[in-house]
């Protein structure tokens, strides 16, 4: 575990500011503040506190926020949660004609293969390796399942109806798009067209190459210098959650260009990667972008990075480096991340956890959303109560045993 950055971790946070970067998921703010919502009611089940989630403001194309108000018996937390919005990139780029997304997607998976890039990924993490050649076949299956109706449909057409080759050609094209198109909806419910579609754009942003992801990522770099100089806040926590993971060390990465003191004055900044997928594209050895991203990252001392995996969910990499893991050699001045091993069976009733176990998706959204219990991992604790991330991801269990049933906090600086 690499855990040498030990910058104040203990003092209670009255003010925090969330930068939240989301994965790929055309959903937005308003499917994200909804999901937060829900969360929320459910995390108040076992913490009895004073609350109020404020309502969703769009406050423009690049960014939205919600505001929201916890106390205790003897801590209240005022957080401010910006939402650095990539929906309509995402469904820009899901509504393109499938004539340009499969091509873009088989070169992608081919790209992967070829360079021994799926290898890597595999020997990182067989089972994201699993899901990734996964979605791949479910893509190539599509296809062929189209194709395979169409050829049966001209075969029938030629030798039992009698038809000329070229016209029962034209009827089996037809019945091959027919084919495509009523699948489309399975392929939706089942991700292969937002797992196909993501991949591609990401592999072209991890190249260097001018991106969709551009955008954002400047967007997120300002908003995080401006919020940093306007030091309303005991702790900024950019959180980079699956895709996230990729492009909210880019933004950080792009506000330290911006302003080489942020977290050196002012509040704490913290990234925090939970369930991030960054090691799959990190580890094609074409991705030079992601790899100064990091290196960058890895040696900043102003910065505490942490990196939450957990083994329950299939769609991050755990028990990784997220830095040697992916070849960089930051050296003796690396003092990032600090690895957090998180236990979902810690956070969630047994019975709920076998239901979730074989939802991939669900699982992979337990690291943003509600336990059933308390654990040292907590999301809706981390954004909105009174302890640093940092403390939590160093003394978990020491630190929610400083919590009392009724939510009094006796930690230090608590009063």
């Amino acid at each position: 575990m690499i855990a040498k950055n030990n910058g104040g971790g203990d003092a209670v946070i009255r003010r925090r500011h969330v930068i939240y970067v989301e994965g790929y998921d055309p959903q937005g703010a308003e499917g994200y503040h909804n999901l937060f919502q829900r969360s929320f009611r459910r995390f108040l089940n076992y913490w009895p506190l004073k609350t109020n989630v404020g309502e969703l403001r769009i406050d423009s194309d690049a960014l939205a926020h919600w505001d929201i108000e916890v106390s205790g018996p003897n801590w209240q937390v005022s957080t401010r949660y910006d939402f650095l919005r990539q929906e309509q990139m995402i469904l820009a780029n899901m509504a393109e004609p499938m004539w340009c997304q499969i091509p873009r997607a088989l070169r992608w998976s081919l790209t992967y293969l070829l360079t021994g890039t799926l290898i890597r990924v595999y020997r990182a993490s067989l089972q994201y390796g699993l899901v990734l050649t996964l979605f791949q076949l479910l893509l190539i299956g599509w296809l062929g399942a189209a194709v395979l109706g169409g050829w049966l449909a001209a075969w029938y057409a030629i030798h039992f109806l009698g038809v000329p080759a070229l016209l029962g050609g034209l009827i089996g094209f037809a019945v091959a798009i027919g084919c495509f198109k009523l699948l489309h909806p399975l392929a939706d419910r089942w991700f292969v067209v937002r797992i196909n579609n993501h991949w591609p754009h990401l592999l072209k942003y991890a190249r260097g190459e001018a991106s969709c992801f551009d955008r954002p990522i400047e967007a997120g770099a300002r908003r995080l210098v401006a919020v940093a100089r306007a030091n309303g806040a005991d702790e900024i926590i950019v959180v980079g959650h699956s895709g996230g993971g990729v492009i909210a060390p880019a933004v950080v990465a792009r506000a330290l260009e911006l302003d080489p003191d942020l977290g050196r004055r002012g509040p704490r900044v913290v990234l925090l990667t939970p369930g991030s997928l960054m090691p799959g594209i990190g580890l094609h050895r074409g991705a030079t972008r992601v790899h100064t991203v990091i290196e960058r990252i890895a040696i900043e001392p102003s910065i505490l990075w942490i990196d939450a995996q957990a083994r329950a969910d299939v769609l991050n990499f755990f028990e990784f480096d997220p830095v040697s893991g992916i070849g960089i050699d930051a050296g003796t001045r690396r003092c990032n991340p600090l690895i957090w091993i998180v236990r979902f069976r810690d956070m969630l009733a047994s019975k709920f956890f076998n239901k979730l176990r074989w939802n991939l998706f669900r699982m992979h959204y337990q690291f943003i959303m509600a336990n059933d219990m308390r654990a040292p991992y907590d999301y809706i604790m981390l954004v909105c109560g009174p302890v640093p991330v940092e403390q939590w991801a160093r003394r978990g269990q020491e630190t929610l045993r400083a919590f009392a049933e009724d939510a009094t906090y006796r930690g230090p600086d608590s009063r």
